[in-house]
């Protein structure tokens, strides 16, 4: 199976080609090594850190910025979106505060101070 994809991992967007034979990926177009382990991990076993919102309940009309501390699985996504929608943090809140715990085998993390 052949795939085409564009590295996301820095600004150069280099256009990769993934070859997958036999479980083997054989990875051409990548200006960097982390172009090759970005394509086999995308073809294999993707992962996507989830960056959202959550409400904070003693504050009217506000919300905190969190995202996942590691990548979830790109399945997993819908998961941590549902818990997430159901959450609410009391202020104060600092960056780095763990707003869920264990959600899809990481944390969800604060990225954003609220006073």
């Amino acid at each position: 199976m052949k795939r085409e994809l564009t590295c996301i991992i820095c600004p150069r967007g280099c256009l990769l080609t993934a070859e997958i034979e036999n479980g083997s990926v054989t990875v051409r177009g990548n200006g960097c090594p982390r172009g090759v382990t970005y394509a086999e991990t995308e073809c294999t076993h993707p992962r996507r850190t989830v960056t959202s919102t959550v409400r904070v309940s003693n504050r009217e009309n506000t919300m905190v910025s969190v995202k996942t501390r590691e990548p979830v699985d790109k399945a997993d996504m819908f998961k941590v979106m549902e818990r997430l929608r159901a959450a609410a943090v009391s202020a104060p809140v600092a960056i780095g505060d763990i707003v869920l715990a264990d959600v899809c085998g990481t944390d969800i993390v604060a990225t954003k101070a609220i006073d």
